[in-house]
């Protein structure tokens, strides 16, 4: 197991803490002018989500999970689960929806992702920044009614829901970013 000091924490590392995974989301080395010198740290649970705020001693050693980054590319859904294909070594790999997170309202046949993995157990899901989806159901655009930057629901092939402006048709292609899952644009 690699150990890593405080004094070398960066943010996005991953560590290991009593068993469990977690991401570096802030931290601050803290010399105070009476005392020892210590790192105050935010966490993130990798699995739950949950933040946690917890300090440590400078220079106290911590165990760093290594994380493998596979470049994936999504095939096709079997069931509820989703198939995806290494890039590299073309061997493929069914995954639970629940593992994906909200990566699932962005998948769309293939479309590339990096599953991020531990031990052979799926963390996170990088995805690009932004995707095009094909609208598939929508309200059209009520006559007369032209409030700047009024919105209205369209599902898109995923079965997400995205708020669009109210000239967006059935059938017309957008772009969506992955982040927020707002409307970018027509693709």
């Amino acid at each position: 197991m690699a150990t890593i000091s405080t004094n070398d924490l960066k943010n996005g590392m991953t560590l290991i803490l009593d068993g469990v995974l977690f991401d570096v989301v802030d931290f601050q080395h803290v010399k105070p002018g009476k005392g020892g010198a210590f790192v105050r740290t935010t966490l993130r649970n990798t699995r739950t989500g949950a933040n946690q705020d917890r300090t440590f001693r400078a220079d106290e050693k911590l165990e760093r999970a290594m994380i493998d980054k596979r470049d994936m590319q999504f095939l096709y859904r079997s069931g509820d689960d989703y198939v995806f294909m290494d890039s590299t070594t073309y061997d493929q790999l069914t995954v639970a929806p629940g593992l994906l997170g909200t990566a699932v309202d962005y998948l769309v046949e293939n479309a590339s992702a990096v599953l991020n993995m531990h031990d052979d157990e799926i963390i996170g899901v990088d995805l690009p920044a932004s995707v095009e989806l094909v609208v598939t159901a929508t309200e059209p655009g009520v006559q007369g009614d032209r409030v700047s930057g009024a919105r209205k629901p369209a599902t898109v092939e995923t079965d997400a829901v995205v708020q669009v402006p109210l000239f967006i048709d059935v059938g017309e292609r957008i772009k969506v970013d992955t982040r927020s899952g707002d409307y970018l644009g027509k693709a």
